[in-house]
């Protein structure tokens, strides 16, 4: 029988939980610093060690659910300790890596690892905290998210400046294995529902997500190295494979995806919202240093000081947006949140452009809480009507929502960015000009996260018999 921790065994499970979602994000941002070192060491070109970073995103984007889903089966506390141990090898593997292409293996073990550090503390943390304070749950693990993010560039530059690019992933290794040990020891085991345990994974299923989603990173982020011609077809691929998905989920006795949870307002309309406001997000990552150099004139230095900016202030709301959703309802804040954050994007758009880095500073302070009142709030509405054999389902899919907008966002806006420069090299363009293209693309930006507003005012959770049940 199952007993409910007290409330300091509950905070110690609280922080092995947020701990395993600081390391998760900390494993994409501290390897960005390590590319210009990793094309030196292994005389490689930008594509090849690009790869280092999508190997690791891609996979986790292709695995979340199916680690979300095996929680489901066979327990969360299990699938969550497998993770973090692959995680810690996979660490070990890219250390001590002789040749680019064991990297790239390495990370992509390493990004199985991540995909279960992200899907499962969301599912896992229901057994041990309350109804009410579901939403300061949230909103913890969105801090350590951003602080993982702030964290990565700056720790990364730091190590490989002084010890070389694989300090960074010995690093990642002892952090994981210290992570792993505390985590065995003070999460309990959660019982599994009985009427699971016969159910097998969806292994088909899996197979044809794995290929739509490894298409779909090769068309958009990956396919940036291509002809548009080739990332098109990819594209096109990856909806043949989509297609063929859903058919094989619909006739599925025990799907990977139950199309249930996709029709339902609450859960459909969430996860959707959930990938229009990632794209802004990692949009914000992707263009705003191009702009901050060749727009404002900014060394390395003052690029990295203006980015830390916005992952700073997101540690600091990120509690305190739990904490509102909790108090006057996830709806509400969540409103809230996206009414901020397209307020932001519009600062963002027009303020650098006349007040220049002060601009850009006084945009991200305002911009940063509003993703994480909504990203507190949208994971709170759709978890609170879950059931507990769901949870490690439908945290899963929101990670995969979540990467696919941070997919998108890095491809599809620089994009749009780049048709807004013209056909002229970013290097020989006037900072006028380049101020103007960063202008017109985040007014595109903000029209999609006005899109996921309109999207919330239409949708209500009293509307899903989900959330009601």
């Amino acid at each position: 029988m199952n007993v409910l921790p007290g409330k300091q065994a509950s905070t110690l499970i609280l922080t092995a939980l947020a701990g395993a979602m600081l390391l998760a994000s900390l494993g994409v941002s501290i390897a960005t610093v390590a590319l210009p070192a990793l094309m030196r060491n292994f005389n490689a070109t930008l594509p090849a060690v690009q790869w280092v970073m999508l190997a690791y995103l891609i996979t986790i984007t292709v695995a979340i659910v199916l680690a979300g889903k095996l929680g489901d089966l066979i327990g969360h506390r299990r699938v969550l300790i497998v993770g973090l141990t692959l995680f810690v090898l996979a660490s070990g593997l890219c250390a001590a890596a002789p040749t680019l292409d064991v990297l790239v293996l390495g990370r992509v073990v390493q990004g199985v690892g991540g995909a279960t550090l992200m899907a499962l503390p969301i599912s896992i943390v229901h057994a041990f905290v309350t109804r009410e304070r579901i939403g300061s749950a949230m909103g913890l693990f969105g801090t350590m998210s951003a602080i993982g993010t702030a964290l990565g560039p700056s720790l990364g530059g730091v190590l490989i400046g002084s010890m070389g690019w694989r300090a960074a992933f010995i690093v990642l290794t002892m952090l994981g294995a210290g992570l792993l040990i505390f985590a065995a020891r003070v999460i309990p085991a959660v019982a599994v529902d009985k009427s699971l345990r016969a159910a097998s994974p969806d292994w088909t299923g899996a197979a044809l997500l794995t290929a739509t989603l490894i298409l779909y990173g090769l068309g958009t982020v990956g396919g940036q190295s291509n002809t548009p011609m080739h990332s098109t077809l990819l594209l096109v691929c990856a909806a043949g494979t989509l297609v063929l998905f859903l058919r094989v989920q619909s006739r599925a006795p025990s799907p990977l995806v139950p199309l249930a949870h996709l029709r339902d307002p609450l859960t459909g309309t969430a996860l959707l919202m959930n990938l229009l406001v990632s794209i802004p997000m990692m949009a914000t990552l992707v263009i705003g240093p191009f702009f901050l150099s060749f727009g404002l004139g900014l060394n390395e230095a003052g690029i990295g000081l203006v980015m830390a900016v916005g992952p700073l202030v997101a540690a600091i709301s990120g509690v305190p947006a739990g904490r509102l959703a909790d108090r006057i309802g996830a709806q509400r804040t969540r409103m809230a949140g996206l009414i901020q954050t397209t307020l932001g994007l519009i600062a963002l758009a027009y303020f650098p452009r006349f007040l220049g880095v002060a601009g850009y500073i006084m945009a991200l302070i305002l911009l940063t809480p509003g993703f994480q009142l909504f990203l507190a709030a949208n994971s709170a509405v759709i978890m609170l009507g879950a059931s507990q054999a769901q949870r490690g389902l439908l945290s899963g899919l929101l990670g995969l929502s979540r990467n696919l907008g941070l997919m998108t966002g890095a491809s599809l806006m620089s994009g749009v960015f780049a048709m807004a420069l013209g056909p002229q090299d970013i290097t020989g363009t006037a900072p006028d000009s380049i101020a103007q293209a960063f202008t017109i693309t985040f007014v595109v930006i903000a029209g999609i996260c006005l899109l996921a507003l309109i999207l919330s005012w239409c949708v209500r959770p009293a509307q899903s018999k989900q959330y009601e049940a």
